[in-house]
């Protein structure tokens, strides 16, 4: 086991910084929770933890070799500081998780972060070919992975109206002419005010390229919409 160096030291936090810095700077352009400054000060704190436990190593080793004449034994677990990193973690990225209207959002932000601190980890520790080569595999993933493969998701969608045949016959032709593939309806009715609301819930798969907003949007056009909104699948 060798010293860090002052020169080590300057490298490892300067490479935490870049690679931490271009992961983060996604997640800031998505507009997510954590951002460049949260991934950096994550992946340069797990590094920092990381040199200091390298440090405590060598500095037992050195002692243990200035005092060969104790009879004594000494211990140094090189992996306690680290876990401590991987499992708290998991507190700075359930901060990042937000639950709206049913909806989960932040599970990517904390994922890049728990990998971020685990970058930072293997630079501290002077692997630095797992470091970059991680990061290049993060950063892959964050920008490029839903360009390369595309899901077509299952949402499901409450839609109220009234006039039952007439407001079925729009839905049907909106699904038809954007090609959203209906995989499931439930329908009820209800009586308001001498009126009847028909509930339908569909469950729909969504086009490469089409966003859920505009779904929203386009159906609440008619004028014998009188609700529409997305449920948890």
């Amino acid at each position: 086991m060798f010293e860090v160096t002052t020169t080590d030291i300057l490298i490892r936090l300067l490479l935490a910084t870049v690679v931490a810095g271009i992961i983060g700077s996604d997640r800031e352009y998505k507009n997510r929770p954590a951002g460049i400054r949260t991934h950096i000060l994550v992946c340069l704190g797990a590094c920092v933890v990381a040199m200091i436990q390298l440090e405590i190593g060598y500095q037992t080793i050195e002692f243990a070799k200035a005092n060969m004449h104790l009879a004594t034994t000494i211990r140094a677990d090189l992996t306690r500081l680290i876990a401590q990193v991987v499992s708290g973690i998991g507190f700075l990225g359930a901060g990042t998780i937000i639950v709206n209207r049913r909806k989960i959002m932040g599970l990517t932000t904390a994922a890049s972060l728990w990998a971020t601190a685990g970058i930072g980890l293997a630079i501290g520790m002077g692997y630095y070919e797992i470091g970059v080569i991680s990061s290049v595999f993060v950063i892959l993933i964050l920008v490029f992975l839903k360009k390369i493969i595309h899901i077509n998701q299952l949402k499901k969608i409450e839609i109220k109206y009234h006039h039952k045949i007439e407001t079925k016959e729009f839905i049907q032709d909106y699904f038809d002419q954007h090609h959203i593939k209906v995989r499931d309806v439930d329908f009820t009715v209800n009586q308001d005010n001498q009126q009847k609301i028909y509930t339908n819930i569909y469950r729909i798969e969504i086009p490469q390229g089409m966003k859920y907003a505009d779904i929203v949007e386009d159906i609440s056009l008619n004028k014998n919409i009188d609700t529409i909104r997305m449920v948890s699948v």
